[in-house]
């Protein structure tokens, strides 16, 4: 029998509220996944972290295998090495805190597709992954491959490496990146059942979120999507809100492929600030849902995970960068709910927010017409 085995990457975040808060829920979300995994008759399960301390640990589920020595640590690398020690033929790949909401079955379709003969990758998002299955993973250790997650994709197909994508739904394009995830996971109690459990202890105020999700459901409102968003998750998200929906999509492949281009609403911001950016905002859409990191980063570069997760919050006294705290106050004094977080918030957060939007009212109103044929 072919040698599969599901592999969770966990990397250990500060110690600002912000990040222990996504942490905590990575790691919920972690150990929710391999009980599923192994429901789903995946029996070897391996957590890769550099900090064994800070995460939990269940009896005889899981087994730990330290990240590489090496430094800075290097995705690519590191799952080279694991399927060279491990010997596997096949790989069923999670960042921590991706793949929460998906059910049994599902992720036995995975370890059906890794344990094939043939070379083949399946990614949740070929352009920017969070998770992927690897048939015939031996393949990959002639490849050069990157030092994150994200481009893999990319770097295997360009390898001659067969990839295929997953559908886009909750299920497939939900990670836990940013605060906000929690905020809006604890309003829609989705996720396995460690997840769930775990949410239902939180209590995580937010000052815009609740608004920005009635006005999903007011069909003479407008909604604003920015950010890295797919054309894709945009088309499905209007079907299943009842107000209008517009998007600047900027910034998309950030990670997985450097460009030259400059954002237009990151040039706006250097030239005009976020004052202006957030007044003409209130006086184009009703609310706004903003990747901020396409709009912040300088030359690829961000500050550290408090400070963004401290935006995220609306939390500008907590915020070193100025830049960023600077956009978290204007954000705040919109005049309009601004929900903001990074590219998780338009991509898997938008299925959750359009479900939680009408938990308590009136569901006659998501309803759009049937199409002639």
């Amino acid at each position: 029998m072919r040698r599969i085995a599901g592999v969770i990457f966990h990397a250990p975040l500060g110690t600002s509220d912000g990040e222990r808060l996504v942490e905590a829920a990575r790691w919920a979300a972690s150990l929710g996944l391999a009980r599923r995994l192994r429901d789903a008759g995946v029996s070897e399960l391996y957590v890769v972290t550099s900090d064994e301390a800070r995460c939990p640990r269940p009896s005889g589920l899981i087994e730990w295998l330290p990240t590489p020595g090496a430094e800075p640590f290097h995705f690519g690398h590191a799952l080279q090495e694991l399927i060279a020690q491990l010997e596997l033929d096949g790989v069923l790949y999670f960042g921590s805190g991706s793949g929460g909401l998906l059910a049994v079955n599902e992720l036995a379709r995975l370890a059906e597709f890794a344990r094939q003969s043939s070379p083949r990758a399946v990614f949740n998002n070929f352009h920017s992954c969070d998770f992927f299955a690897l048939a015939d993973a031996r393949r990959v250790l002639d490849i050069d491959l990157p030092a994150i997650d994200n481009p893999l994709g990319h770097t295997l197909a360009d390898a001659g490496f067969p990839c295929l994508a997953l559908p886009r739904n909750a299920a497939t394009q939900f990670d836990i990146d940013t605060p906000t995830e929690l905020a809006l996971l604890v309003r829609s109690a989705h996720g396995n059942e460690a997840l769930r459990a775990h949410c239902a202890r939180l209590e995580i105020g937010h000052p815009t979120l609740d608004r920005a999700l009635e006005i999903l459901t007011d069909r003479t409102a407008l909604t604003l999507l920015v950010g890295r968003l797919s054309p894709v998750t945009w088309s499905q998200f209007e079907t299943e809100v009842a107000c209008r929906t517009g998007a600047l999509s900027e910034g998309r492949g950030l990670r997985a492929h450097a460009t030259r281009y400059v954002p237009w609403l990151r040039q706006t911001i250097a030239q005009d600030g976020p004052d202006i950016l957030f007044e003409r905002l209130k006086g184009a859409c009703d609310a706004a849902w903003i990747d901020s990191r396409p709009l912040l980063a300088e030359a690829g570069k961000m500050p550290p995970a408090g400070d963004r997760f401290a935006s995220d919050l609306f939390r500008p006294d907590e915020i070193g960068d100025p830049t960023w705290r600077a956009f978290t106050q204007a954000a705040r004094g919109a005049g309009i709910p601004i929900v903001l977080g990074g590219h998780s918030l338009v991509s898997g957060d938008l299925y959750l927010a359009a479900d939680a939007c009408w938990k308590g009212r009136n569901l006659a109103r998501r309803l759009h017409p049937e199409p002639f044929v």
